[in-house]
């Protein structure tokens, strides 16, 4: 066995860690360590003066991690690199929820899978659950102890257990790391503030003024109403802390590389709890560099890779989803781009499909949806999106001015309107949403509602069969887009939302709580009640997600191309892959729209729709009509759908 590309310290680094595991144990670790120290060292390199010590470090951190993992973890190791693509597969569809909110207690959750099994969940995302700071901690962002699990909900030993439990179901679990910041409470805080020069270096402190009011002049501000600014004064360190988000909320020095090992210590250490997927939470902040407004900076990639190399060597079941909320130019470095292209991410959030589907509804035209999502190029290959229809977070409305301009609107009207829409002002909108944010120096209005609040069935019920169809809608067109849809916890029980989100005083100011609503045992019950609102909505999503699993056209390196010229209110999406091809066509608008029948049949020979099992017929004049708000996803009689998918 050669290892030329490592060097010998390095070598003889891991076999003395190494030395008490059995031969096949050194020689996977030392074939992996062959296969990603170029990755680790040169991403060191990027960002580090000295990367063969930070390297070496990494590589330490590396190997203590696979001498812990646990044997079962081990073998998932093996199954996920014998089948690289499982997470990009049909049958990959997620559901997002607080642990308190579906089940109560980590425990609670594990006791109520039927809901999600039944609905064809396998990749749960468990909202923040790592130990925050008491009080007000940005529902859970403010984190104070990676190694603990908030009190409420249980322990480290329940989480594993958690893990187990759904790895035997076929669910993969999801959890929140956040990277750019932690709590003032947090350990590595207390200490800078207790004098340890080595921790208070862990932070970015400034002595006076000059260095933050110098960055505040490009700096946006992320919560203008209750956290004005960007940095913030702590008679502790007797200076000023960078805060982007809140004041207790300490952003990190990821210049220093002790951070870095830090980190690549917690990722392999939540590894080997069973977590096989990581939400790299507010990823674009990472790296400041003055004059800019220090996001999406070119060293957060580099931190990216070293972290991912890292958790290859020991755990490369795990993987990584970019939290990179960011315009749709600065999006496709997450999944990598140039030298980072598969080393960075294997998954990141396509914000600009939720907006653009909100957008279809609101305005029942499609051509900016059409030119905005057609600019994005394809996934790199390995990475894919999460598509969604919304998520813990308001909907931001974010409309590129160009991509707006080109189809003769401005960008602010746009942005202006659908805030209108949304919130219900706009004259025979059905929406019942909340503004989050508003900020009257730009304008900008930020949405939080569910998904049922903002088609129509919020608390007065404005719409209830409109919403249904434009829910479902909305549903099937981040089903078919490709990578993984993900369900927000209480849309597929239809929730208007949670009428007393502002009763509890640490969400009183924060009405993002709105759409948090919890799924108790009765709205589980309630899927199973004949006509009522969760059963309408949870059967639906049952039937999309079953369907979209029969489909192996919709496996993630299928490309997603657009249909051009269709009437304005049909969207056109259509899928193309060796096992065949999949049409979908969306009718965002309140009436029958027409779609030209030859442009079905030159993309499936013999159209049959599947969502609802019918044939596509022409009328007389040669085009096939759509219902309000219709959802069709078109086969081949001959390709699809099939009753299984491949096993993960």
């Amino acid at each position: 066995m050669t290892r030329s590309a490592v060097p010998d310290a390095i070598s003889d680094l891991v076999d003395a860690a190494l030395a008490a595991l059995p031969r096949h144990r050194r020689d996977t670790f030392a074939l992996r360590l062959d296969r990603w120290w170029p990755d680790l060292h040169d991403a060191v390199a990027a960002v580090h003066a000295s990367p063969d010590d930070v390297a070496a470090r990494l590589v330490a951190t590396a190997a203590a991690g696979f001498a812990a993992r646990p044997d079962d973890l081990h073998a998932l190791d093996e199954r996920r690199l014998l089948t690289p693509d499982w997470f990009r597969r049909p049958d990959m569809v997620g559901y997002a929820c607080y642990a308190d909110r579906y089940g109560g207690t980590l425990a609670g959750v594990g006791e109520r899978l039927d809901h999600l099994t039944e609905l064809g969940v396998t990749y749960l995302h468990l909202m923040p659950l790592l130990d925050p700071r008491p009080g007000d901690n940005d529902g859970g962002y403010a984190v104070r102890d990676y190694r603990a699990v908030r009190a409420d909900l249980g322990t480290i030993d329940d989480l594993r257990e958690l893990a187990t439990t759904l790895r035997g179901r076929g669910i993969s679990l999801v959890i929140d790391l956040v990277l750019n910041h932690v709590a003032r409470e947090h350990d590595w805080a207390e200490r800078a503030r207790a004098g340890d020069a080595e921790y208070r270096d862990y932070f970015l402190i400034h002595p006076d003024r000059t260095t933050p009011d110098a960055y505040e002049r490009t700096l946006p501000e992320v919560f203008p109403d209750f956290a004005p600014g960007n940095f913030t004064y702590d008679d502790g360190v007797n200076g000023w802390v960078w805060t982007t988000f809140n004041s207790w909320q300490w952003d990190l020095n990821w210049a220093n590389p002790a951070v870095l090992v830090e980190f690549a210590e917690i990722v392999i250490d939540l590894a080997n709890l069973g977590v096989e997927v990581l939400r790299l939470d507010a990823i674009a902040f990472l790296w400041k560099r003055l004059g800019t407004n220090c996001q999406n900076q070119p060293e957060v990639h580099a931190i990216t890779q070293a972290l991912r190399a890292t958790a290859r060597l020991a755990a490369p079941a795990v993987l990584f989803k970019a939290e990179a909320i960011v315009g749709p130019r600065e999006l496709m470095p997450y999944l990598g781009q140039g030298r980072h292209t598969g080393r960075v991410s294997d998954i990141a959030y396509h914000n600009s499909l939720m907006v653009q589907v909100w957008s279809m509804l609101a305005s029942g035209s499609t051509r900016l949806a059409e030119h905005a999502l057609g600019a994005l190029p394809p996934t790199p290959p390995g990475g894919t999106w999460v598509t969604y229809v919304r998520c813990h977070d308001d909907i931001g409305w974010a409309i590129d001015d160009g991509d707006a301009a080109a189809v003769g609107l401005t960008g602010a009207g746009h942005r202006r309107f659908l805030a209108d829409w949304y919130s219900g002002d706009f004259p025979g909108s059905p929406a019942e949403g909340l503004v989050f944010q508003h900020n009257p120096d730009t304008g900008d209005r930020r949405i939080s509602g569910t998904t049922a609040a903002l088609t129509g069935l919020g608390p007065s019920r404005r719409d209830p069969d409109g919403a249904f169809a434009r829910l479902f809608l909305a549903h099937a067109v981040v089903a078919i887009w490709g990578g993984i849809p993900v369900i927000w916890s209480g849309d597929e029980v239809a929730s208007p939302g949670d009428p007393a989100w502002a009763d509890d005083p640490a969400h009183a100011a924060d009405n993002r709580w709105v759409h948090r609503p919890a799924v108790t045992d009765a709205d589980r019950a309630a899927c199973r009640e004949p006509g009522s609102d969760a059963q309408r909505a949870y059967s639906g999503l049952v039937h999309l997600v079953r369907t979209r699993a029969g489909l192996p056209m919709l496996h993630a390196e299928a490309p997603v191309d657009l249909i051009p010229g269709l009437d304005d209110g049909v969207l056109g999406v259509v899928r193309r892959h060796a096992s065949g091809t999949v049409l979908g066509l969306f009718n965002v608008t309140r009436e029958h729209r027409p779609v030209p029948h030859h442009v079905i049949t030159h993309q499936v020979a013999d159209p049959r729709e599947v969502l609802s099992q019918h044939d596509i017929e022409p009328d007389d004049a040669g085009s096939s009509w759509m219902p309000p708000y219709a959802a069709w996803w078109i086969t081949d009689t001959l390709t699809g759908p099939f009753s299984e998918s491949p096993p993960r």
